[in-house]
């Protein structure tokens, strides 16, 4: 699996979002699930995603939290944060999902389009003693459930092109085509020729069509 950026930088990522978790919910007073819809929309999630150093191990939590609400609702003071001597339940979820997203590689809006803040908070109770590693495993079994459809059927499906236009406009084979959307033949094994055809058709790039 290709992760979303080196791992010297994964440590760091995952308590300043702990951190930034921590400080947005727990002291500025922001509900947790709406702390997620503004994360998820701001430049900083984007920058982590794309493994931006500055982002990743050059801004502490607090930075995080205060661009992010600066960004998104306008706020711009920082109450001070209070000495803290235990993680909390808050941290944690920032720094699991963290975690979760530099090894899948998928966006934090993925991510959270499958958990809740809620639900969240209740496997916190369970696993937060545990190796974080579990909770990657629950996380990728039940996204990947989510999105069960393909990346190649969900893009021919938006761009309105069946199975039998694009084998006929791309050269790929009809049945090559419904293997890799019924996920018979895994598309990431494709011939770089294969991909090009397909995602010329389909007017996306040949990345778009392969499957985390």
């Amino acid at each position: 699996m290709t992760h979303a950026y080196q791992e010297i930088y994964l440590s760091n990522a995952q308590a300043a979002l702990g951190d930034a978790f921590d400080y947005a919910i727990r002291v500025c007073g922001v509900q947790g699930e709406n702390f997620i819809k503004l994360f998820t929309v701001s430049s900083v999630s984007k920058r982590m995603e794309n493994g931006e150093p500055a982002y990743l191990a050059g801004k502490s939590g607090i930075e995080l939290a205060a661009q992010i609400l600066a960004e998104t609702t306008g706020m711009t003071e920082q109450p001070e944060q209070p000495e803290r001597y235990a993680r909390s339940c808050e941290y944690w979820i920032g720094w699991a999902v963290a975690y979760y997203q530099w090894y899948s590689g998928r966006k934090y809006s993925e991510i959270f389009e499958v958990f809740s803040f809620a639900e969240l908070q209740k496997m916190y109770y369970t696993l937060h003693e545990a190796d974080v590693s579990k909770f990657a495993g629950i996380a990728d079994a039940r996204i990947r459930e989510h999105f069960a459809e393909t990346n190649l059927k969900r893009i021919r499906t938006a761009y309105g092109c069946s199975q039998a236009e694009l084998a006929k406009k791309s050269g790929v084979g009809l049945r090559s085509i419904q293997l890799y959307e019924q996920r018979q033949k895994d598309i990431n094994k494709a011939s770089a020729e294969s991909l090009y055809k397909i995602s010329k058709v389909l007017g996306c790039a040949m990345e778009d069509l392969l499957e985390k």
